[in-house]
């Protein structure tokens, strides 16, 4: 191909310049050093000048695509969602809907629990899930007694707690000398936040808890049993959700600031006129027109959870695994995380200054 194109080039220039064939050649030749020693004297600008086609041929830049796709696989990956809401909400059967497995509190016994105050326990499942070769280590969070009490003050503050320990532990392993290669990585890339379906508005509980739980992890909210719901409630209820939100300055995932380009923005927008998803759990399956489909019976009929005409589970299934998984971790890390991590070690430089009377910079 770059011979081709370089005889073309001569034909043009031949007849342009009546140049003969070798004073051509000789030509070509010179702009290509030329090119090339550009390059070296100007690295930062060559991607200007050189394709992957152009001089030396076919470069195989895009293998790194499978570097890292075969990294992944080998090594697998960490993904840790908390689920809060009050009981009676369907939680942990949407948990298993959502990954399809019984990875859920009420499933198997919890790994680590901590009974952090009268009303609110912490309760954490790990689970590996492999699917075509890809290994995900999910570790899902429950908050059982959230907002079970009649006094409901303060009932966040475990959650956030629990939530900065996390980026504690990440950021004490991140400056230790003899850190490990590849951090174990527990900190909370989403909270699902169950809502009750009243149909009414947000109630000050939900507005506490998101208000204060938005600036330090990723929160996407879920009307929860929303078969109780007609469409039209259902739809009334979600813009009520959305006015409070906006008017109580309540940040919910996806964020605009967040938006890489125009064609991310496009896709998100979309994400934001749908949230809250309206939402149905179940692991029964049953047979629709010859399909087996997972769905609640009713006297009325089956309710199909994966069916975007009976609820909207598969919208909250697409962002948090199929499309915006990946994205939930680096707005964690770059974010969130990163956010606490200056935070920290503008603590620590400050307590240093104090404890050795080191005097401000001039300048």
């Amino acid at each position: 191909m770059v011979k081709e194109g370089l005889d073309t080039e001569k034909e043009e220039r031949g007849t342009e310049k009546g140049m003969d064939e070798g004073e051509l050649q000789k030509e070509v030749q010179l702009e290509a050093e030329l090119k090339i020693e550009f390059c070296h004297s100007e690295p930062g600008r060559q991607l200007n000048y050189i394709h992957g086609s152009d001089l030396f041929g076919y470069v195989g830049i895009e293998a790194v695509l499978d570097q890292m796709r075969n990294k992944t696989m080998k090594v697998g990956f960490d993904f840790n969602i908390i689920v809060v809401g009050q009981s009676g909400l369907g939680k942990s059967t949407l948990v298993n809907t959502l990954f399809k497995s019984k990875v859920s509190r009420k499933s198997c016994s919890p790994e680590y629990e901590a009974k952090i105050s009268k009303t609110v326990k912490l309760q954490k499942i790990s689970h590996v899930i492999e699917e075509k070769g890809v290994k995900m280590k999910l570790t899902v969070i429950d908050t059982p007694g959230f907002g079970d009490q009649i006094n409901n003050d303060n009932c966040w503050e475990p959650i956030i707690k629990y939530v900065n320990e996390q980026y504690e532990k990440y950021l004490r392993e991140e400056l230790n000398v003899n850190r490990k290669r590849r951090i174990p990585d527990n900190r909370v890339h989403c909270c699902i936040y169950f809502l009750p379906a009243t149909g009414h508005r947000l109630r000050s509980i939900d507005i506490e808890f998101m208000k204060r739980l938005g600036r330090i992890v990723s929160i996407v909210p879920v009307i929860a049993k929303a078969d109780t719901l007609t469409i039209e409630e259902r739809q009334e209820f979600k813009e009520r959700i959305r006015q409070d939100l906006a008017s109580n300055g309540i940040s919910v995932y996806p964020q605009k600031e967040y938006d890489e380009d125009p064609q991310e923005r496009i896709i998100n927008d979309r994400i934001r006129e749908n949230i809250p998803f309206a939402v149905v759990g179940t692991d029964k399956e049953h047979q629709v027109n010859g399909n087996k489909v997972l769905g609640r019976k009713t006297k009325w009929g089956i309710i199909e959870v994966e069916n975007v005409e009976h609820c909207e589970f598969a919208y909250l299934r697409d962002l948090v695994i199929r499309s915006h998984l990946q994205d939930l971790k680096d707005v964690t890390h770059n974010i969130h995380y990163e956010t606490y991590r200056m935070q920290r070690l503008n603590e620590i430089m400050s307590y240093f200054k104090l404890l050795y009377k080191i005097p401000p910079v001039i300048t």
